[in-house]
């Protein structure tokens, strides 16, 4: 007990210098957690667009679908199997798809796209598709051949509302199919890069081009938990064994590997601010002890023994570093607090984000579940910066000491 008096009153002999450590300490723990935050906002933004706008949270194909995209490889039974599903407590919301990999030509050239053949009811459920329409529109009963376009493929092929296009696509029994179809609306979604090659029409009017009837491709399953997910993959598998049923971790893989790499990539980056905040330590300690050298001879030839002399400047490193981590998880807080209500607008960047999947506004969250490990971070960086200054007090000899 006396040690540790004795070592918090030697920290405070330089006041400037000792507030100087302890402002960088908790500046060091804001820029921390504020990158932190920043990961796990971003991630958290990622898997939301990945499930409520892209994949849902379950999808089910033909097993032999995904290999090549034909048209041959459908599911059967389509309101058999939308009522199983509907029925089930977890199950918020399905979507049947029909899907073709084609062509759309136009008198400026020509691209290539999947056609998404969609109910607009049913995929404004799953996947929010009335959200992204930023001009005219889709679904509308009244107008045929409607085709709804990203804002990326538009500007890539010179789009607007109501140009005509053609789109070449191969039916189910392997014949070319090119039918014309009109643009009603232009969408944009978190991610450009499918913006460039999804094109919507109506599942009713692409069905029969592609020979198709009361079939799809693909169901998009919505739960009402995300923490569902992987039993309900189970449970579906059991219900339609010949079906290939994923989830959004299987089909969205550059998600799930950022999700299970994010924590660690934190971590490295808060363990290299503090052990950069480590060297400003280890040469105020160093200082401190270099100033006391007649003082710390005393108390050797009065009968401290190595042991405690050793334990003396380490207790003085540890308090000094932990004197500024309360205001640094303090500032932290509030500051990622403000930021998930405000958010990041990053707009300024263009598409920049929008090319990896992210919304342009991104709201980071305190990271909770990480603070213990923020905790042994801190705790290595203070023994770590104790240990040269600690040493370099047992190697002074009391006789030379005591001359200073």
């Amino acid at each position: 007990m006396l040690l540790l008096i004795m070592a918090w009153r030697n920290i405070w002999r330089n006041r400037v210098r000792s507030l100087v450590i302890m402002v960088s300490v908790a500046m060091g723990l804001v820029a921390g957690l504020f990158v932190m935050g920043l990961y796990a906002g971003m991630l958290n933004d990622r898997m939301r667009t990945v499930i409520d706008k892209e994949v849902a949270h379950i999808q089910m194909h033909h097993p032999k679908f995904e290999d090549d995209h034909e048209a041959v490889f459908t599911m059967p039974d389509l309101d058999k199997t939308d009522s199983i599903l509907l029925h089930h407590p977890l199950i918020q919301a399905t979507a049947a798809r029909s899907i073709a990999l084609g062509m759309l030509a136009t008198a400026e050239g020509s691209s290539g796209v999947q056609l998404m053949g969609v109910e607009y009811e049913e995929e404004c459920r799953v996947s929010k598709l009335q959200n992204k329409i930023k001009e005219g529109s889709f679904g509308s009963a009244e107008k045929k051949h409607q085709l709804l376009v990203g804002k990326k493929l538009a500007d890539k092929m010179k789009l607007k509302l109501g140009s005509k296009v053609v789109l070449t696509f191969t039916d189910k029994s392997g014949s070319i199919i090119s039918a014309s179809f009109r643009v009603s609306g232009v969408y944009q979604s978190e991610n450009s890069r499918l913006d460039e090659v999804n094109v919507y029409v109506k599942k009713a009017e692409l069905d029969p081009l592609l020979g198709l009837s009361n079939e799809c491709h693909e169901w998009a399953i919505l739960l009402k938990r995300d923490d569902e997910t992987d039993s309900m993959k189970q449970v579906i598998s059991g219900i339609y064994p010949s079906s290939k049923v994923e989830s959004w971790k299987d089909i969205s893989v550059e998600t799930r590997l950022l999700i299970a790499t994010t924590d660690q990539y934190s971590i490295i980056f808060v363990f290299i601010i503090m052990l950069a905040l480590a060297f400003g330590i280890i040469n105020t300690m160093l200082m401190a002890v270099l100033e006391r050298t007649h003082e710390i001879g005393m108390l050797v030839a009065l009968g401290m023994n190595k042991a405690r002399l050793f334990l003396l400047v380490l207790w003085e490193t540890v308090m000094l570093t932990f004197a500024g981590v309360p205001a640094g998880f303090g500032m932290g807080w509030l500051l990622l607090r403000y930021l998930e209500t405000h958010g990041l607008d990053y707009s300024s960047a263009g598409e920049a984000m929008a090319g990896f999947g992210f919304g342009n506004i991104i709201y980071p969250v305190f990271p909770w579940g990480q603070l213990l490990m923020v905790v042994y971070v801190v705790v290595i960086t203070a023994l770590l910066a104790s240990i040269f200054p600690s040493y370099q007090a047992l190697r002074l000899k009391p006789v030379d000491a005591m001359r200073h």
